[in-house]
C-alpha cells in the first residue's frame, strides 16, 4: 500500500493553526510513517508556527478583505487567483489521500482545489459562528467537525459531526499540578489566584481595566497573574511594581498554560472557540470579554453558549472599566459561584476531540491502521 499524504489548510490566527497542529499529530499517533504537508498565508503567523511543531509548509499569497474601502482589497482578486493556481500545484504535486481546513485565508483555495479534482474534503469548525470561508467550503466537503451544536444554520446537516476543538494535551489533569505551577509562578498556596488572559496579543479593554483595579486586588489578598501581549507589557510592568509583594505580576505571554490554569481560581479571559473549549476542559470558573471586532461578532456567540448554560459569566469590551475588577473581585470571593460555574462548564467539555477528528480524517482515505 502506498504511503498515506495529507494536506492541512488553515491559519491567520492562533486559533486556526493550533487546531490544525493539534489533528496533524494525532494522524501521525495513528499513522507513524505518514506524510503530512500544511499550507498556508504567506507573512501570516502559521508560516512560523507550523515549522515550529515540526511540520513542513508552503505558503499561498491569499489575503483576507477589509471591512473599508482600501488598496489591498482591489488586489484581492488576483492574490486569490494567483492563490488558487498555486493550490492547484500544490495538490497535483503532492497527491494528498485527503485534505483538511481549520479555516483562514488559506484554506479556501486550497479545498476548493482539491475537492474540484475529487480529492475528499474535511472541514474543522472551531466557532459557534461559523466562517466565511468554511460557509462557502462546505458544500464541497465531504465532513464538517463542529464544536457547537446548531451549527445546521450554516452547514448541510448530514455533513455535521460533533467533535469539539482540539486543545493541548498538556492541559488534562491539571489538578496534579497545582504545586507546580504556585512554585512556578512563585505564588503563596494559602491564597486565592486570578489569572487574567487576553490572548497572545493582548486586549485594551481588559489590560486597561486590570491596570487601574491592581489596587483594589491587593486589598483584597488576590495573587493576579496577568498576560497582557506584547503591546502593554511596559506599561504594566510599571504598574504591578507597587504590588510585587503581593504577588501580582504581569508577562506578555504566559508559556505554561497549563500551571496558570491549574493554579487559578477563576480565569478572566477572552472568548476565542480555543479558550473557551479549554476552560470547559479545566472546569474553570469565568469571565468572558469577547472582542467586539471579531467577525460576526462570533467571540459573544461563544460565550454566550456558555452564559446560557450558567457556565461563565459574560463581561462586554466597553464595560471592562465600570465592571471586570469588581466581578472579578466578587467571584473571587465567593465559592459556591465558583463551584456552580465550574461544574456547569465541565459539563459542556467535549474531550479526545483531536483523535476523534483524526480518526474521520483517515475514513475519508478508506486507510485500514
Amino acid at each position: 500500500m502506498s504511503r498515506l499524504k495529507v494536506i492541512l489548510s488553515g491559519g491567520g490566527t492562533g486559533g486556526h493553526i493550533f487546531p490544525a497542529v493539534a489533528i496533524a499529530n494525532e494522524i501521525k499517533s495513528i499513522v507513524p510513517d505518514v506524510e503530512i504537508l500544511f499550507v498556508g498565508a504567506l507573512g501570516k503567523m502559521e508560516m512560523e508556527k507550523v515549522p515550529a511543531s515540526g511540520y513542513k509548509i508552503i505558503g499561498l499569497p491569499i489575503a483576507g478583505i477589509q471591512r473599508k474601502l482600501t488598496l489591498a482589497n482591489l488586489k484581492f482578486p488576483f492574490l486569490l487567483l494567483k492563490s488558487i493556481l498555486k493550490a492547484r500545484s500544490i495538490v497535483k504535486e503532492f497527491k494528498p489521500n485527503v485534505v483538511v481546513g481549520t479555516g483562514g485565508y488559506a484554506s479556501g483555495p486550497l479545498l476548493r482545489a482539491a475537492t474540484s479534482m475529487g480529492i475528499p474534503a474535511l472541514i474543522q469548525e472551531q466557532n459557534s459562528y461559523a466562517g466565511v470561508t468554511n460557509k462557502w467550503l462546505s458544500k464541497k466537503a465531504s465532513k464538517i467537525c463542529v464544536a457547537y451544536e446548531g451549527m445546521e444554520q450554516f452547514f448541510p446537516k448530514e455533513k455535521i459531526i460533533l467533535t469539539g476543538n482540539p486543545v493541548r494535551q498538556d492541559i488534562k489533569d491539571i489538578e496534579q499540578k497545582r504545586g507546580e505551577g504556585q512554585k512556578f509562578f512563585k505564588l503563596d498556596s494559602n491564597k486565592k489566584t486570578l489569572l487574567v488572559v487576553g490572548g497572545s496579543l493582548g486586549a485594551k479593554g481588559i489590560n486597561e481595566a486590570m491596570g487601574e483595579g491592581l489596587s483594589q486586588f491587593a486589598e483584597n489578598d488576590i495573587q493576579v497573574i496577568w498576560q497582557t501581549g506584547k503591546v502593554y507589557i511596559e506599561k504594566a510592568k510599571e504598574q504591578v511594581k507597587p504590588f510585587a509583594s503581593k504577588n501580582i505580576q504581569a508577562m506578555d505571554f504566559i508559556s505554561r498554560m497549563d500551571l496558570g490554569y491549574a493554579v487559578a481560581d477563576v480565569v478572566v479571559s477572552r472568548a476565542g472557540a480555543g479558550a473557551v473549549s479549554e476552560l470547559c476542559i479545566v472546569k474553570k470558573p469565568s469571565i468572558l470579554v469577547p472582542l467586539l471586532t471579531a467577525a460576526e461578532d462570533h467571540q459573544t456567540k461563544n460565550a454566550m453558549s456558555l452564559v446560557n448554560k450558567n457556565a461563565a459569566i459574560l463581561i462586554r469590551d466597553d464595560e471592562t472599566k465600570t465592571k471586570l475588577v469588581k466581578t472579578a473581585i466578587s467571584l473571587m470571593n465567593d465559592t459556591a459561584k465558583q463551584q456552580e460555574l465550574s461544574g456547569n462548564a465541565g459539563k459542556l467539555a467535549l474531550l479526545n476531540s483531536a483523535n476523534i477528528i483524526a480518526k474521520e480524517v483517515l475514513k475519508l482515505t478508506n486507510y485500514k491502521p
